[in-house]
């Protein structure tokens, strides 16, 4: 079974993003998708960074643990919520941690607001950072507008059947692209 990371970037007390993490991992979870992992950067707890993992002399065990769950995932869900019409900084800083663990690997983008906008004024800016990296960007994307408004606490949504229906979609998406994935790399 395939493995879907789902990356939950938000390190702000009273979060609304981590919301939409729950709702993915209940989703793929409930519909045997996939595996499904949330890493959750609040756990994490990271510095910020002034070296890429590779070129560090001892990096921390958490960081480890960090490179590997990527690495080991077929595909990852990166949750983008939007502040001030940018990504957290907690993402970029673990973006350019890693290297080679993004290189080829199927990631989906999930844009979060509390606005109408769903997250639209992030998603270039992210998707050209993820290029960069030589990350394999799945071309569904997944807005989430109103998010207080779509999800309660723990994932559940206001209207189950538009957030599955439109969960199916985005997820399938990123499937077919971890099955291509896997085909070329046989």
């Amino acid at each position: 079974m395939n493995k879907i990371a789902i990356l939950s970037p938000s390190v702000r007390r009273g979060r609304n993003s981590h919301r939409v993490a729950l709702f993915f991992r209940n989703y793929i979870e409930e519909n045997r998708l996939a595996e499904a992992d949330i890493i959750d950067l609040a756990e994490y707890n990271f510095p910020l960074f002034d070296e890429r993992l590779r070129m560090m002399k001892e990096p921390s065990p958490a960081i480890l643990s960090f490179a590997d769950r990527i690495r080991s995932a077929d595909g990852i869900i990166i949750l983008v919520p939007e502040y001030n019409g940018g990504y957290p900084a907690s993402l970029k800083n673990v973006i350019d941690l890693l290297y080679d663990e993004w290189r080829r690997k199927p990631v989906a983008i999930s844009t979060v607001s509390d606005g109408p906008f769903g997250g639209s004024q992030v998603i270039t800016s992210i998707q050209f950072i993820l290029w960069k990296m030589k990350a394999w960007t799945v071309p569904a994307q997944h807005p989430v507008t109103f998010v207080t408004k779509s999800f309660d606490e723990q994932g559940v949504p206001a209207d189950i059947a538009t957030a599955g229906k439109r969960a199916a979609a985005f997820i399938g998406e990123l499937l077919w692209c971890i099955e291509a994935h896997g085909r070329m790399e046989q």
